[in-house]
């Protein structure tokens, strides 16, 4: 059996950390920025850790 191949989507978009945490960019951060405030869009320049719901599924993604 042929090994398995990673979502290039996925691996572009998530990373881990060196305990096995997922690291990825917040969503809403791409356009019409006018009816956001300062803070929001702030906040969403840093990365956030992907919910511990998401974590098996990414990393099928991304680790296969």
């Amino acid at each position: 059996m042929p090994k398995m191949k990673t979502r290039r989507g996925a691996a572009k978009r998530f990373r881990t950390t060196s305990k096995g945490k997922i690291i990825m960019n917040h969503a809403y951060a791409g356009h019409i920025f006018t009816k956001k405030t300062a803070k929001r869009k702030r906040n969403l320049r840093h990365t956030t850790i992907a919910h511990s719901v998401d974590v098996p599924r990414i990393k099928r993604m991304i680790l296969s």
